[in-house]
């Protein structure tokens, strides 16, 4: 029993390392595509492993809460990046709760990152950016003043687009791999 323990809490320390990990990275190649309204976490594509084991669970919501804490370190985001602290870190928790109720159907468990992604984030992200002194919705000149929806749909589409990419054509090949060597099985 003390060693399943381990075990569980290794796995998690090590998926929460890897998601910060890559979520940073992300940040540092990828600038403004890793937070914003438009998102390429690579780090999601990690969601898939809560098909493979629970401890994902608890270990990609840490990973999250990491990464989103360093990030408003870095940007200087102060109070505002506690909303990404806190919602953020309650879609990866969500989504990874979900993979792991549908894990036997795979692409209908990952679907859940995607939906709660794309349904949360944009409901705080309109604030986030109107603090930091963005005004406009991106590629667009609809103002974050008057365009609370708009800026929303805005960002439950290209979130919703941009987080179905990253999880589809990176993390099911990497849990095809992972299921094929037999890694982190329960």
């Amino acid at each position: 029993m003390a060693k399943k323990r381990a075990s569980f809490v290794a796995q998690a320390g090590v998926i929460a390392a890897v998601y910060a990990t890559a979520t940073l990275l992300t940040v540092l190649f990828l600038q403004g595509l890793a937070w914003g309204p438009v998102q390429f976490r690579i780090s999601e594509a990690l969601c898939v492993l809560a098909l493979l084991t629970p401890a994902a669970v608890p270990g990609l919501t840490l990973g999250c809460i990491i990464a989103n804490l360093i990030n408003a370190v870095l940007n200087g985001t102060g109070a505002l990046g506690m909303f990404d602290v806190v919602f953020g870190s309650t879609a990866t928790l969500l989504g990874a709760l979900w993979c792991q109720k549908f894990r036997e159907k795979p692409t209908v468990a990952l679907l859940g990152p995607v939906l709660a992604n794309a349904l949360i984030v944009p409901a705080y992200l309109p604030f986030i950016l109107q603090g930091l002194g963005f005004y406009t919705i991106p590629f667009t000149s609809i103002s974050l003043d008057t365009a609370y929806l708009p800026m929303y749909l805005f960002g439950v589409v290209a979130i919703g687009v941009s987080q179905a990419f990253v999880v589809y054509v990176l993390g099911l090949p990497l849990f095809k791999a992972l299921k094929s060597f037999k890694l982190l099985e329960e």
